[in-house]
């Protein structure tokens, strides 16, 4: 064995006992001149320490969280013979030989027969690497399916593809790099993560109650208890409507970021118009809700804000020039979502007459595919039911929905005294590819300004 080299920390700057956050490196591994061997980071910046010489490791000298300034010990590096590097034996860096070495000890027989397709392997190289396992599709990876043997054994990434990695969980170790000399780039971050997400989702599309109870995933398995020996119990199938929405709920969950916005609405003399309109229209038969003018409201905010109003398709937005308000229907059955096509060239009443007609039609089934498709925006509303806020999950394709809980009465300070003022939950979720916080709370402000005056609608 040559002598061997000390690796220390070069000149780095200013930097000065910083901390190790990454250990890119371990002994046995074979290195070329200029690859990373440790990652720093300090408060302002993080960056990877190099070697200046190609050979192989034999020993660390410091570890993950070690503070290390410029002449620090990295480790201890067996210089490259010939200008290639040597693993050591055993190594995950292990390579048959041109000439195999003597037979091993027990007799060949014990040995497993190669297959008749594989390349002929010597003795001494299967006693130190493990079988194989079995070609895994790559394209898109699920992270359970990725053996160690899958692996990139030395991933290349500046400081700022590491950040991000950690930043979002990934392990660069799985990230194919597409950049010069298979650098791990932010789009191939990017895109593993778009990857797995697209997997999951098919998982969850095919089986919503997988057998494996998501160990597929990479998750616990689903406990099995047998309930009936701590009491009565009674089994039921789900409905159809709860699968298929089931399916479709839990697919959303997973691939969209969701972000909720809360805020309320001043309803008092709205609340006050509506109950007037019903009084004087008792005999029309139509009976004008607050869903009504949500609808209203909604389609006026879509008109000012239309990133709410549109579809992420690939890399583009898609804006679309209409609009169609979904509203979930409370059935026996499970949810649904029936559609107001053209709510913004309807009137009150109108739409009023038709929330009512989809909802009856929905708790009866006898609802159309075409009643539940083309919708651009989404309200759900438990203001007949309870409750003080919640988070509802957005409606795929579209961007956003809008969560409405029962509106109460309640002390509102107008600058001079508190008066009593009936206000109204809004729980705006958002897919957060799409939208930003800032633009989420104007439009749930501006929602909640049109229901606090309802002659905004009209400007």
């Amino acid at each position: 064995m040559s002598q061997l080299i000390e690796v220390r920390v070069p000149d780095i700057g200013e930097f000065k006992d910083v901390e190790v956050i990454e250990v890119l490196v371990k002994p046995g591994d074979a290195i070329v001149a200029e690859q990373s061997l440790i990652t720093v980071e300090s408060d302002k910046a993080s960056m990877e320490i190099p070697s200046s010489v190609a050979g192989v490791v034999r020993e660390l000298k410091i570890g993950i969280g070690q503070k290390v300034s410029q002449g620090t010990l990295v480790l201890l590096l067996e210089p490259a013979v010939g200008g290639v590097a040597e693993p050591a034996p055993g190594s995950a860096a292990v390579t048959a030989p041109e000439e195999p070495p003597p037979a091993p000890a027990e007799p060949p027989a014990t040995a497993p027969a190669a297959p008749a397709s594989a390349p002929a392997e010597s003795p001494a190289t299967a006693t130190l690497v493990a079988p194989a396992p079995p070609a895994i599709e790559r394209t898109p990876p699920v992270p359970a399916a990725l053996e160690d043997a899958g692996k990139v054994s030395k991933p290349h990434a500046s400081p700022s593809v590491r950040r991000f990695a950690r930043e979002l969980g990934v392990d660069l170790s799985l990230v194919r790099g597409t950049g010069p000399k298979q650098r791990v780039t932010q789009d191939d971050v990017r895109a593993w993560v778009k990857g797995v997400v697209a997997q999951a989702g098919a998982l969850v599309a095919r089986a919503p109650a997988p057998a494996d109870g998501g160990a597929a995933l990479g998750l616990l398995p689903w406990p099995k208890v047998d309930f009936a020996k701590f009491g009565p119990v009674e089994a039921r199938p789900l409905s159809r409507i709860r699968k298929l929405s089931g399916a479709n709920l839990h697919r959303n969950w997973v691939m969209i970021p969701h972000v909720t916005n809360n805020d309320e609405a001043d309803i008092t003399e709205l609340e006050a118009f509506r109950v007037q309109l019903n009084r004087e229209n008792e005999k029309g038969g139509v009976k004008v809700t607050m869903l009504a003018f949500l609808i209203k409201a909604c389609v006026a905010a879509l008109k000012k804000y239309p990133d709410f109003n549109a579809s992420l398709d690939g890399d583009s937005l898609v804006y679309k020039q209409y609009w169609h308000i979904g509203f979930a229907a409370d059935t026996p059955n499970g949810l649904v979502v029936p559609v107001i096509r053209d709510a913004d060239a309807k009137g009150v009443f109108q739409i009023a007459k038709e929330t009512s007609e989809l909802a009856a039609r929905a708790r009866e089934g006898k609802l159309g595919p075409s009643e539940m498709q083309g919708g651009t925006f989404s309200i759900s509303s438990l203001g007949g039911i309870g409750g003080t806020g919640f988070s509802p999950i957005v409606n795929a394709p579209e961007v956003a929905i809008l969560g409405v809980s029962r509106s109460a009465t309640k002390p509102v300070w107008d600058g001079k005294q508190f008066v009593p003022r009936l206000m109204l939950p809004l729980s705006l979720s958002y897919d957060h590819r799409v939208i930003d916080g800032a633009a989420a709370a104007r439009f749930n402000v501006f929602v909640a300004s049109l229901l606090a005056d309802f002659r905004r609608a009209m400007l």
